[in-house]
């Protein structure tokens, strides 16, 4: 262990404590605690699946990096998600809408462009955009961004509410494009499904 001193209080002055008086101590003696094990070196090494509906810590920055995927879910609940993307050089995210969810994009690496407006025909919104930089679509918004730069521009989008399946991983904007397709039209023949239902029920 080792000692601290004491200061003098301002207005009684400098008086000896009981264990200064009896055993000659000109301070009192505080514990030392040993040092916190270092982790191991592989721990913030983080598996890159979808951890959704799990209580969850990430080291963002880093798997943001990390990610090679066109689009990975890292985190999709009942109300949030969160997806990595990269992007590579002059390719863009494509062109798109979402009509109830807001978006939140942060760049972690890379520069772009960034194109928003109300008509596809009218972006009437852009900006250059670089590393730290953060992107907020408002519901309803037609948004792109294109990677202007020489490398993967690494970024990460928060989707509220989630806007892909569980699990989502498409390694290439091809992937991601055809999957799309397929998700939009199963959510229709099953809209179509439900709707077909509910007229049974009304007429039988």
């Amino acid at each position: 262990m080792y000692h601290v001193m004491y200061g003098c209080h301002p207005h009684y002055g400098c008086q000896r404590t009981m264990m200064e008086r009896r055993y000659g101590m000109t301070s009192m003696p505080v514990p030392v605690y040993p040092a916190p094990v270092s982790w191991p070196a592989n721990y913030r090494e983080q598996n890159l699946k979808d951890n959704g509906r799990n209580p969850y810590v990430v080291n963002i920055e880093k798997v943001t990096k990390q990610n090679e995927n066109f689009r990975t879910a890292l985190w999709t609940g009942a109300h949030l998600q969160l997806t990595l993307m990269s992007i590579a050089p002059g390719e863009d995210i494509g062109l798109e809408i979402h009509p109830d969810v807001d978006q939140f994009l942060r760049i972690e690496q890379g520069e772009g462009l960034v194109q928003m407006g109300r008509r596809k025909e009218a972006l009437d919104f852009e900006r250059r955009v670089f590393d730290d930089d953060a992107i907020i679509i408002p519901a309803g918004t037609w948004h792109n961004v294109t990677n202007t730069g020489n490398t993967p521009m690494k970024l990460y989008s928060i989707y509220a509410p989630p806007n892909h399946p569980f699990g989502t991983v498409h390694p290439t904007k091809a992937d991601a494009i055809e999957a799309e397709e397929g998700y939009e039209q199963s959510r229709m023949w099953n809209s179509r499904r439900v709707g077909n239902v509910y007229s049974n029920q009304l007429y039988y």
